[in-house]
């Protein structure tokens, strides 16, 4: 339960965010920009301000993850914590004074810290099986569909003055703040070190690119972190630029947006704290895989077929189940594949790979949405389908079977 709820808090903090980056920077009247400043520049600004988080995530989460293994759990979750506490309140700051370079300092700080989630999952590898990693992952994908239920929701209506005339869109911060410190304190007072088999290895600020090179040199792991990028890339180029996407072709306001969001949030979390548990006691995670990946990529294009908001909310929820079972799966079987002890840095290079694929889409699709607002949305089908295409070519010639629940 402190995981769960360590993750959740962590979740509803990002979820936040999620309705306001595009107004901020996308708003020509109530934005921080100057109004001189064309669309396409706009869309440039926001993505690569979006990118920022997982590149300095790319470089931070490995050393927190190997940080991890060496002094605990524990330790580091605070000091990942406090990173985010530190990066809301620059970023609030930042809204206030209209300064955009504060915004990117803000989200930077917060993502070279930002290994909470990787942190979490080794501590559940810690107290988990191999039968029960899936469903134990699911839990926290579960926090995370929360997280984004809630979130987004908070986010959209906490800056919509139209509700309160003191609103604005750093007052969501505010809030992210004060729920960063509450799960500081949590963390403090209620959660048990997981780790006892401690590691001595040694620092390196460049991990994040060995860690690439690394990932391939794993005769068991290349193709699961191939497939990992691949699914996260997707998953990125749909999540980060379709709240662009809706304000462009229905005119969503961020507290549309918000309520968007927590919808699909809701179903995030139902197929990976419902449906994940009794699915992964018939079936194995790659058989799971082999089935969400493709049906993911079918369903993603229909996105681009209703005229109507009521269209994209008839098809947004098999979107969200079968995106959310992509991710609990994919990190399972990385862990399961993993050293007891080497849980923290393999999960780590998991990061890595996943802040990479979280680095590239909104810097391309920022490009592709200047020219065609539904190019981002073809690129997710694409990747994913890729992803699927190596797993079913590939994975079983790692000669791994992925154990019965």
């Amino acid at each position: 339960m402190p995981i769960f709820l360590t993750v959740f808090i962590d979740l509803l903090g990002l979820g936040i965010v999620i309705p306001i980056l595009p107004a901020v920077l996308l708003d020509p009247l109530g934005g921080i920009l100057p109004i001189t400043y064309s669309y396409k520049l706009r869309l440039f600004l926001y993505g690569f301000l979006i990118a920022s988080y997982p590149i300095t995530q790319f470089f931070g989460a490995p050393i927190l993850g190997t940080l991890a293994d060496k002094f605990g759990r524990k330790k580091l979750l605070l000091i990942s914590l406090f990173g985010t506490f530190l990066g809301y309140i620059i970023f609030a700051i930042g809204i206030n004074l209209g300064n955009v370079y504060m915004l990117f300092l803000g989200r930077m700080i917060d993502g070279f810290t930002g290994g909470n989630v990787s942190i979490a999952q080794s501590a559940i590898s810690d107290i988990s099986d191999e039968n029960s990693k899936a469903r134990n992952f699911g839990l926290i994908g579960m926090a995370f569909g929360l997280g984004f239920v809630i979130g987004p929701y908070i986010g959209g209506k906490l800056s919509d003055p139209n509700i309160f005339r003191g609103f604005s869109y750093a007052t969501p911060f505010y809030l992210s703040i004060i729920l960063t410190l509450i799960n500081i304190i949590a963390v403090m007072i209620n959660f048990k070190e997981t780790m006892y088999k401690k590691r001595n290895i040694k620092i390196d600020p460049l991990m994040g690119f060995k860690n690439i090179k690394k990932a391939f040199s794993f005769p068991k792991l290349r193709v699961m972190f191939l497939v990992v990028f691949l699914v996260n890339v997707g998953h990125n180029f749909f999540t980060q630029f379709f709240q662009v996407f809706l304000m462009s072709k229905f005119s969503f306001s961020q507290s549309n947006v918000a309520d968007f969001f927590a919808f699909m949030g809701l179903w995030i979390a139902l197929s990976q704290g419902v449906v994940m548990r009794p699915l992964s006691k018939r079936f194995n995670s790659e058989q799971i895989l082999k089935v969400t990946m493709v049906l993911a990529s079918f369903i993603l294009p229909f996105l681009l077929l209703p005229k109507s908001p009521m269209g994209i909310y008839l098809i947004i929820p098999f979107v969200a189940v079968l995106q959310g079972m992509n991710q609990p799966n994919t990190s399972a079987i990385v862990s399961n594949l993993t050293e007891v002890d080497r849980q923290g840095e393999v999960l780590g290079i998991n990061q890595s790979m996943q802040s990479l694929a979280q680095s590239i889409p909104p810097i391309i699709a920022a490009f592709a949405s200047s020219i065609n607002i539904d190019l981002p949305i073809m690129f997710a089908a694409i990747s994913t389908m890729s992803a699927w295409v190596i797993f079913n070519l590939f994975f079983n010639r790692t000669g791994y079977k992925v154990p019965r629940s």
